[in-house]
């Protein structure tokens, strides 16, 4: 528990307040093992963490706050670079006794999650070659979207917050989807709310070598961000090849129109498309 909401308890009991959940106690505990084997040594750590979501929490039918306990596992032999590690999220109802089923439980390889505006839950599932991350509503534990640049976020107002996130997925060869198997296929663009709105479209290259060069993880860098302007905000997707090959930037544009990607109006380099997607 934050000292914040610490604070606020006492400060609460000290008024004469009621607590609004009935008081409990619960206790993790975090371990490392160092073990040696034929003159190598294996570190296994476990870490545990405790949190308490905001009040209200999209997604969650009604109002109430969720305890979420993330539980993050590793073993790595000394040397070699890359441990396996896997993350548990599990969440209850605040002032449930841990020892009841959670409402969800995610599990998923990764080095730990976070959660983002109160709204998501995003896990790192990056390896030594590769960074990509797994977003997830954190009201109901629903995958939305995998995405291979970091999440983007932003309101899609002014006057009050209404945030959208943007991810880029980009395909491995064993995508379990055959659909994104074809060797003309580049990636996968979502845009989503917390309250698990998820709109997405594919983005393919009418010359399967241009996507094949557009899709590797090695060979090309992809960012996203937000253009202001008119309309009032649109998503630029820019790829560049990396050195020693020369950089031949693309930039797309897709425009927001009704809380939505304008896939029909998006400005792509030739060769390209971008239509609709869905699950």
């Amino acid at each position: 528990m934050s000292f914040k909401i610490a604070a606020a308890i006492l400060c609460a009991a000290s008024a004469g307040a009621q607590p609004a959940h009935p008081p409990f106690q619960a206790r993790a505990a975090s371990t490392i093992a160092l073990s040696t084997f034929d003159d190598t040594q294996e570190v296994d750590i476990t870490n545990v963490t405790f949190e308490v979501t905001p009040a209200s929490v999209p997604g969650r039918p009604g109002a109430g706050r969720l305890l979420l306990r993330q539980t993050c596992t590793s073993k790595a032999v000394l040397e070699e670079p890359e441990p396996g590690a896997t993350t548990l999220l599990e969440a209850w109802p605040l002032g449930t006794a841990l020892s009841q089923k959670p409402v969800y439980t995610i599990k998923a390889t990764g080095t730990g999650g976070q959660t983002v505006d109160g709204g998501l839950f995003v896990i790192d599932r990056g390896t030594g070659e590769v960074d990509w991350w797994s977003v997830y509503q954190l009201g109901t534990g629903r995958h939305l979207f995998d995405t291979y640049v970091p999440l983007l976020g932003f309101s899609i107002s002014r006057e009050t917050l209404s945030m959208r996130y943007v991810g880029f997925e980009v395909p491995p060869d064993d995508a379990a989807d055959s659909r994104l198997k074809q060797p003309n296929v580049v990636g996968v663009i979502a845009y989503a709310s917390a309250e698990g709105q998820l709109r997405e479209a594919l983005l393919t290259a009418a010359d399967a070598k241009s996507a094949a060069g557009l899709r590797s993880y090695a060979d090309a860098t992809r960012t996203v961000s937000v253009v202001e302007g008119a309309p009032p905000k649109a998503i630029r997707i820019f790829i560049v090849q990396n050195a020693p090959a020369p950089p031949n930037p693309i930039s797309l544009t897709i425009p927001l129109a009704a809380d939505d990607i304008d896939v029909e109006h998006a400005q792509l380099p030739a060769g390209l498309h971008l239509a609709r997607w869905k699950r």
